[in-house]
């Protein structure tokens, strides 16, 4: 994997501190969501646990020795979630899934691969779109599952596919 391009605001001390002056820290909040959702999709990480993420290098500037402080990194998170790129795993907020695409967006992009390849009105498991051969390269191989599902169920509500349960197995027919 190719090593992460970080922003300029990454190598600036008070980048690791929230600012006082509103829209200084508006403009602080969106580059911090900028940097977890660019560097989650580099990483292709979905999930993100709070405790350890407060040492590693997202949050972390060694180089600097800067670190965002919990408070400062719920703040960031409750933007995140504010726009709709995060949801807590529970309620202690311990845990959560990073969105850099919405469930919708992952559907399309999956249906559009689908049809591309001819490949409507057939069955596939999950594990077949996100890990199989065949979606090696597309940005959706190795999604993870429960956000697989959210784009289904997408797709379900306009009526281009069907998730299914067979044999214990998941899957879905596309329409």
């Amino acid at each position: 994997m190719a090593d992460f391009d970080w922003p300029w605001q990454y190598k600036f001390p008070p980048f690791f501190s929230i600012q006082p002056n509103i829209e200084t820290r508006k403009k602080q909040l969106e580059a911090w969501c900028t940097l977890v959702l660019t560097y989650q999709k580099h990483m292709k990480q979905y999930n993100l646990d709070v405790n350890e993420a407060q040492n590693s290098e997202l949050f972390y500037n060694k180089q600097l020795n800067r670190r965002l402080n919990l408070d400062a990194m719920y703040t960031v998170l409750e933007e995140l979630r504010k726009r709709g790129n995060l949801e807590w795993k529970d309620k202690n907020r311990s845990a959560c899934t990073l969105m850099w695409r919405s469930p919708a967006e992952w559907g399309n992009m999956i249906y559009s691969w689908i049809s591309s390849r001819a490949m409507n009105n057939t069955v596939c498991t999950l594990f077949e779109l996100s890990e199989g051969e065949d979606s090696v390269g597309q940005d959706f191989h190795g999604l993870d599952k429960g956000i697989l599902l959210r784009a289904l169920k997408s797709l379900e509500a306009e009526g281009k596919a069907e998730v299914i349960d067979f044999d214990g197995n998941e899957g879905v027919k596309f329409f």
